[in-house]
């Protein structure tokens, strides 16, 4: 496994591989590496010959500079785990490498992120749809690999993919969890024994929304008013938002739409640590 520091060492190297007809796949990641990254650079390494896993803590999509500034970062234990996993590069850039001058340039993608994490994450997403641009335009891709516990985001990269033609495959992968239910995140090595031992409740309350969904006894508004109790039944836990929407626009659903499924959504705060989950009904 090659380590590239550089823009230019990415772009030779990416070059090189489709000079040599090989196939090139991407996945885009924040480092502190868990199953769920890994499940993502294994898919890509039976797709791609060359598989190129990125990790950079990009300082645009943060809104909460101490929330950057405690983000896990374990390069060396990553570069570890990815050889194995079929990894061939490794793109690990600083700031000024990916940032060489101030953007200005801004992202709006309309009704898609003015809910849940756009609404209350101002600038998220141009942050994300900024380095994303740079990782496509360095590294060309052919496929690009994600994550579902990430949907906004997925929904958000395949809105920027169309809207600037890029010439790439996206794939979108199941979220991965633990025995317990908790969605796997980098941001779970923050928890405390305390907080993670409260932390599937998080999950659970999906599920008694995913079986509220489909029983279609109780409208979108009752379903999430049921959820909020159930959360607010837990001290630890500060629900930040809990959406129940259609799954393809992401806009909030204020009666069943037949034949469309359905995201339910949730961030909420344990100890400190921001966590999202997510499961969509068919």
């Amino acid at each position: 496994m090659e380590i590239l520091n550089t823009a230019a060492a990415l772009q030779a190297y990416t070059e090189k591989a489709r000079r040599n007809g090989q196939r090139v796949g991407l996945v885009p990641t924040m480092g502190a590496l868990h199953e769920g990254h890994l499940q993502l650079v294994r898919a890509a390494a039976q797709e791609c010959e060359v598989v190129i896993v990125s990790i950079f803590v990009n300082p645009t999509q943060f809104n909460n500079p101490d929330d950057f500034r405690l983000y896990p970062r374990l390069p060396e234990a990553d570069a570890a785990l990815l050889a194995p996993a079929g990894c061939t590069a490794l793109f690990l850039p600083s700031v000024e490498e990916m940032y060489p001058q101030p953007t200005v340039l801004r992202f709006d993608f309309g009704a898609l992120e003015r809910v849940m994490e756009g609404e209350h994450r101002p600038g998220h997403f141009n942050g994300v749809a900024t380095v994303v641009s740079k990782l496509f335009h360095l590294s060309r891709p052919h496929r690009a690999y994600f994550g579902q516990k990430d949907l906004q985001q997925v929904a958000i990269v395949r809105q920027l993919v169309a809207d600037l033609s890029f010439d790439l495959s996206l794939i979108a992968f199941p979220t991965v969890r633990e025995a317990d239910g908790l969605a796997m995140s980098s941001r779970n090595r923050r928890l405390s024994a305390e907080a993670r031992a409260v932390a599937p409740q998080l999950y659970q309350a999906l599920q008694l929304a995913e079986q509220l969904v489909q029983a279609r006894q109780r409208s979108p508004l009752e379903v999430q008013e049921a959820v909020e109790d159930y959360l607010r039944a837990e001290a630890a836990i500060t629900l930040e938002y809990f959406a129940v929407a259609n799954a393809h626009t992401l806009q909030p659903l204020t009666e069943w739409q037949p034949g469309q499924p359905v995201a339910l959504c949730l961030a909420a705060h344990l100890g400190g640590v921001r966590l999202i989950d997510n499961i969509v009904v068919q």
